[in-house]
């Protein structure tokens, strides 16, 4: 489904992404993990059409969309949940989830059911500012929002982040759920191991820029884990 190829990618003089090159099966879940700095949410903007890339190919669904605008992205079925969030927190939960509706290919104007059936919460919040909401909470809208184009790719950036533990574990339950029984193909970076290994089938470990090593999750091992993850 996803296939990324060569793909370069500099800030100004320093060359940050190098020869990054792996594949997403259609109906997988893979993880790109890696210490702090290594360039995995550089990658994810690169693939999300948010910072510019030297050269490379970004195939999605038989699609190159390198070089393309990012609204493109949503259009060809990709749901983005970006580090930090990024909601908006002066509008409602409710306006929130209707910028997703914006990138949805069907023109469709109206929020899908199973947002709220993942999130009951947000349905009683509609209201509410995303401002308002607490940390995980806001992660819940950003999914929410993220699925609001009703994807068949959900990229996801440390969707753990700063969440305390309750949320993390339901979020984690729900990656798991539209993977297995919806069947959406998912791609997130991810700091905790425990957390990775619950929802993913797939790892994709950087180091400096550079993939160095990819694998079933089951295959991940200690010499993999003290080399590039410990810190």
């Amino acid at each position: 489904m996803l296939e990324v190829s060569g793909l370069n990618q500099f800030y100004g003089g320093s060359h940050t992404l190098w020869d990054v090159g792996f594949t997403v099966p259609r109906g997988s879940c893979a993880c790109i993990m890696g210490r702090n700095g290594v360039g995995k949410t550089t990658l994810l903007k690169a693939i999300m059409g948010l910072v510019q890339i030297k050269s490379g190919a970004i195939v999605f669904s038989g699609r190159d969309l390198a070089g393309k605008n990012p609204a493109l992205r949503a259009r060809n079925g990709i749901g983005y949940v970006p580090q930090g969030r990024e909601i908006f927190p002066r509008l409602s939960v409710e306006e929130n989830l209707r910028v997703g509706l914006i990138g949805r290919r069907d023109k469709s104007r109206i929020i899908p059911e199973i947002i709220f059936e993942l999130f009951p919460a947000l349905r009683e919040m509609l209201s509410r500012q995303g401002g308002d909401l607490s940390g995980g909470q806001q992660q819940q809208l950003a999914i929410g929002r993220a699925l609001a184009v009703e994807p068949e790719l959900l990229v996801l950036d440390e969707p753990t982040e700063g969440i305390q533990p309750n949320i993390v574990q339901e979020i984690g339950d729900i990656i798991k759920r539209l993977n297995t029984e919806r069947g959406m193909t998912v791609l997130l970076v991810e700091q905790k191991l425990l957390f990775a290994r619950k929802v993913a089938g797939f790892f994709h470990l950087m180091d400096k820029g550079r993939l160095v090593a990819s694998g079933a999750m089951a295959d991940l091992g200690d010499e993999l884990i003290d080399r590039h993850l410990t810190v």
